[in-house]
């Protein structure tokens, strides 16, 4: 049991360390988009490509998610001896 146990223990922490890098994109996009608002084809070019971005990124960090969770319910079963 120690061996799944491990498995969720690294799962729970990357999951932690994706979450935590996309909000941090998000907070450093949010700066710069804040920071370029003043010049108005600036602030519309950054804005639009950190709306895309953010989309993009989204994405990513929910299909890493969704494979940790597949990985961890393998070895699940692998450990409980579930087919």
């Amino acid at each position: 049991m120690s061996e799944y146990s491990d498995i969720q223990k690294a799962v729970r922490v990357e999951k932690f360390r994706i979450w935590f890098a996309w909000a941090s994109g998000g907070f450093v996009g949010a700066f710069i988009a804040n920071g370029t608002s003043d010049v108005p084809v600036l602030g519309v070019i950054t804005l639009i490509m950190f709306l895309v971005l953010g989309v993009l990124f989204t994405i990513a960090a929910v299909t890493m998610t969704n494979r940790l969770n597949k990985k961890a319910e393998a070895a699940r079963r692998e450990v409980l001896g579930d087919l």
